[in-house]
């Protein structure tokens, strides 16, 4: 039914533990209704005890609990989130700090529900005073003595760094949250939190999430950037450290800035879009699956000089021991303190997990950057400044931010500029690299290690955001921007290839609805530059019969859209009647029996594409008897629109649906006049 749109991608929810999916877990230990009552009930008791200690665990105890989705139902009965949020304010930092926990992993794993509830039951009021406490700690904190300023800064911005992450859960799922952000004043607030970023990059690192969030579509928060504001997120974003976790945070700033196009004094833009692209470049630079091997051997080597120094202490204090009988227990005691001694000089035993997963998360942040960007609304091509080359990157909106009282231009917009700085850049070819399959021996790797398997899905999500870009820049570039009519040749053989190598695509629907999006803007894109396109008949009813099964009902709008272009193209040609015949029949089947009228109406647009001109589609129209087949079909289409439309589908959904209905009943006359003229 006309060009899709490119789907604009918001932030996914963070799990501290991991990825949330806990239901097989919950299931195996529990089950669902009042029996998980039992160990919430004796938890939530808890929270009142006199002892902070026994306050701390059952905090603690809540947090692994909510991550059970069997568990949630009873949570909520028992007013989990009014309970814990009077703790966030607890005189004992440990409590505040495992509440605060409690609530990011609630609010992580309970979905928008769960977060709309949280704040339908005033969470955000000791949630924002909380933030507001630990501000004013930081503050308090920079004129005590060394030793307790270093022992209190270090808890409070722990609990600075949960609260954040609950903050940023919830704006990301209730615009009520949003709405009190801005209330509230809280923007002042974590930019201080930002500004720490050199000495606590964790904690920068929620308040750049949260901040790309509430950035979005918010234009009243727009108008509380002041100059200084500004000025922090610049610093952030030229951080001269090159780590991984910086990495992720420049990424998250860059996305930060490109949501506040709209304040930015038109004499900055050119730096700005440059100062953004170059950031892009550079994580997509990166070879995440080299990364992960180094990585991965890193975390080995460590681990075994560690456990080789205390094979070493073990031999020291156990000679020790053999060398005075009668001072046995004490050697003993010193073996043992000892031990705990030395593991707490090691690292974490996490960090290169830790910094792998950055780069992931980065790569595919800036993917998502990109597709958000060539999703702008209100484009106008002369509203750019003249770009000026990646040199200018480096100089990034010096002295431009105190200018932010100027003339502002209208929003940002992929111009002729743009789409050229795209290309400077190369973001088009390393675009096209991260479609490839992550490294086999990097999944290898992952697959076979518990703690690194989490990464072979986000490696594939890379995958999988990179073809979504993939198919944003083609709908978007022109053909010389993507390298010329060659290029577009060589693309599709590409991701033709990348999707037949994998016998069993079908089974990858993530993968399957990216790579079909691509491959349809792709070939749309070649059919409308009379570029001949490269996959065979047998490829393409490979394609669709696999596609036309999935439960996504993207992917089965985009094999239908597929068989419309190739079909058009067809059309055309001579000798393809009995291509034409198939791809008819597959599509009337497919308009007529899919359960949803959106398929149903892309099948008939479809349709209406391959048989609208041309001597071969004429006659296979007439020979798969199309015309009688739409007139039957005619009434329950509109029927079903009539009875199912205004409670499953959106406006825009209805009103496509309605074009459809309109142009089906010309269609039909039009068929009519093809099949009088044909058959006498």
């Amino acid at each position: 039914m006309g060009k899709s749109r490119t789907k604009r991608f918001k932030r996914p929810q963070f799990s501290p533990t991991g990825d949330c999916q806990a239901e097989a877990a919950g299931a195996a230990n529990g089950t669902e209704g009042e029996e998980d009552d039992g160990p919430a009930a004796e938890l939530l008791e808890k929270l009142q005890h006199p002892s902070a200690e026994v306050r701390e665990c059952a905090c603690a105890g809540l947090a692994r609990l909510v991550q059970q989705r069997p568990a949630l139902p009873g949570l909520a009965r028992r007013d989990a989130v009014r309970r814990l949020g009077p703790l966030l304010l607890d005189p004992s930092l440990a409590v505040r700090e495992t509440a605060a926990g409690a609530l990011r992993n609630l609010s992580a794993c309970g979905g928008f529900d769960v977060c709309d509830d949280m704040v339908t039951k005033d969470i955000m009021t000791p949630l924002v005073a909380l933030l507001k406490e630990c501000s004013a700690g930081l503050d308090s904190n920079e004129m005590s003595p060394q030793e307790k300023k270093d022992q209190n800064r270090n808890s409070i911005e722990n609990i600075a760094n949960e609260a954040m992450n609950v903050l940023w859960n919830i704006c990301e799922c209730s615009s009520r949250a949003v709405s009190i952000f801005n209330k509230e004043g809280c923007l002042e607030i974590v930019l201080k939190y930002l500004s720490r970023f050199p000495t606590n990059v964790d904690l920068a690192i929620s308040v750049a999430y949260c901040l790309q969030t509430v950035t979005e579509d918010n234009p009243e928060l727009l108008k509380s950037f002041s100059a200084p504001a500004l000025s922090v997120l610049e610093s952030a974003m030229l951080s001269p450290v090159s780590s991984m976790e910086y990495i992720l945070l420049k990424t998250l700033v860059a996305g930060t800035i490109w949501n506040l196009k709209d304040i930015i004094p038109s004499k900055s833009q050119a730096e700005i879009i440059n100062a953004i692209l170059k950031i892009l470049s550079d994580v997509l630079d990166l070879d995440a699956g080299e990364t992960v091997i180094r990585m991965h051997e890193a975390e080995k080597q460590r681990l075994e000089a560690a456990a080789e120094t205390e094979d070493v202490l073990e031999s020291t204090s156990c000679g020790s021991l053999m060398e005075d009988d009668e001072m046995e227990e004490i050697p003993h005691k010193r073996k043992v303190r000892r031990k705990t001694f030395i593991s707490d000089l090691l690292p974490p035993t996490d960090k290169e997990l830790r910094e792998t997963i950055a780069l992931l998360t980065a790569q595919q942040t800036a993917l998502e950057i990109i597709v958000n960007m060539c999703c702008s609304e209100d484009p106008s091509d002369d509203e750019w400044e003249e770009l000026s080359s990646s040199d200018e990157s480096d100089a990034f909106m010096e002295n431009s931010f105190s200018e932010c009282g100027g003339q502002l231009l209208s929003p940002l917009c992929l111009s002729h500029e743009v789409h050229t700085a795209f290309t400077n850049y190369l973001i088009p070819k390393k675009i096209f690299e991260k479609t490839t399959f992550p490294n086999s021996t990097a999944v290898d790797i992952c697959s076979r290690s518990p703690t690194w398997k989490s990464l072979v899905r986000k490696m594939n999500t890379i995958q999988c955001r990179a073809l979504v870009c993939l198919q944003s820049l083609v709908s978007l570039l022109d053909v010389d921007h993507l390298g010329g009519p060659a290029a577009l040749q060589t693309l599709a053989q590409h991701l033709s290839q990348l999707l037949f190598s994998q016998p069993d695509f079908a089974k990858h629907v993530d993968f399957l609805e990216a790579i079909s999006s691509a491959l349809r803007a792709l070939l749309q894109t070649m059919a409308s530059k009379n570029i001949s396109q490269c996959m065979t008949p047998d490829q393409l009813m490979t394609l669709c019969t696999a596609g036309i099964h999935s439960s996504n009902t993207g992917v089965r709008v985009n094999v239908v859209s597929i068989l419309g272009i190739t079909g058009s193209v067809l059309a055309k040609e001579d000798g393809t009647l009995e291509t034409l015949k198939t791809i008819g029949c597959f599509l009337l089947e497919v308009a007529t029996k899919d359960p949803s009228l959106v398929v149903a109406g892309e099948a008939l647009d479809a349709l209406f594409d391959v048989f609208a001109d041309g001597k071969e589609a004429e006659r296979a129209s007439v020979q798969i008897k199309l015309l009688s087949a739409l007139k039957e079909f005619q009434p329950v289409f509109k029927m079903k629109i009539r009875k199912e439309g205004r409670g499953k589908y959106s406006p825009d959904q209805l009103c496509v649906l309605d074009n459809v209905k309109m142009n089906l009943r010309r269609f039909v006359a039009y068929q009519e006049t093809v099949e009088k003229r044909l058959t006498t």
